[in-house]
């Protein structure tokens, strides 16, 4: 395998849901996505970690999700399409007012959960996101999976950069696998190494049936509620310079 020198990634962990590894996982990351109230959070917890962000010089974006605590924003839930986009609007106006308030940059907004991964295959959810961010922001980067419709439908409308997953498997359409089958979650430091490697080099994933298949992605995540996340970022903070690869 050739190397170039050197390879600048950009990694994002979605923090302020409530988890205890936020403190940990923020020198480790160059950006970070909020909870802003869908699915976790409130002013107390968006403000803190906005704060924390600061102080280690990450970038923060909004983590706007459908508005259902109680299944954490990792289901579809029956909504108008009315009282979804009030919710997004509502959720992401709530953000950059604590980010002005703040004086630091909202720099993306990336979709939770659920509502991530069905505005990634159904065009109606994608065409309600876009007009949703529309009502807040046309200039701030959205993040979001390269391989599907709502990049396709964002392209020219809104500033994009394509997202990949650290410690998620990929199926051989190139979107997520299910979080309820098995081999879903990468559990293991070494795992996520070789998956994040061969993404930032090689522009390809191996899918969970074992095949390549052509992945390109300008920042990659981390869950911030993965209960190895920090003992991950730390491996890869001590091999990613063995690929020539360094945090922007």
């Amino acid at each position: 395998m050739n190397f170039k020198m050197n390879y600048s990634i950009d990694i994002n962990a979605d923090l302020g849901e409530g988890f205890p590894f936020d403190k940990e996982i923020m020198p480790l990351i160059s950006s970070c996505s909020i909870a802003c109230g869908g699915h976790f959070g409130d002013e107390d917890s968006m403000r803190k970690t906005i704060q924390l962000a600061k102080r280690f010089h990450v970038k923060v974006g909004a983590h706007p999700s459908f508005p259902d605590t109680e299944n954490f924003g990792r289901k579809a839930i029956q909504i108008t399409e009315g009282e979804l986009q009030q919710s997004l609007v509502q959720q992401m106006k709530h953000f950059f007012r604590i980010c002005g308030e703040e004086q630091i940059e909202v720099n993306h907004i990336k979709l939770h959960g659920a509502l991530y991964n069905l505005a990634a295959i159904d065009e109606k959810t994608a065409d309600l996101v876009i007009q949703s961010i529309l009502k807040v922001t046309s200039k701030t980067t959205v993040y979001l999976l390269g391989n599907s419709v709502f990049f396709a439908k964002a392209k020219g409308i809104l500033p994009l950069k394509r997202e990949a997953f650290i410690d998620r498997s990929y199926t051989e359409s190139g979107l997520l696998v299910a979080r309820n089958l098995p081999g879903a979650i990468l559990n293991t430091p070494e795992k996520c190494l070789k998956q994040l490697v061969e993404m930032v080099t090689e522009n390809k994933v191996t899918t969970i049936e074992g095949n390549q298949i052509a992945l390109q992605a300008e920042t990659f995540c981390i869950h911030g509620d993965h209960p190895n996340s920090v003992a991950i970022l730390k491996y890869l903070h001590q091999h990613l310079a063995k690929y020539q690869i360094e945090l922007r």
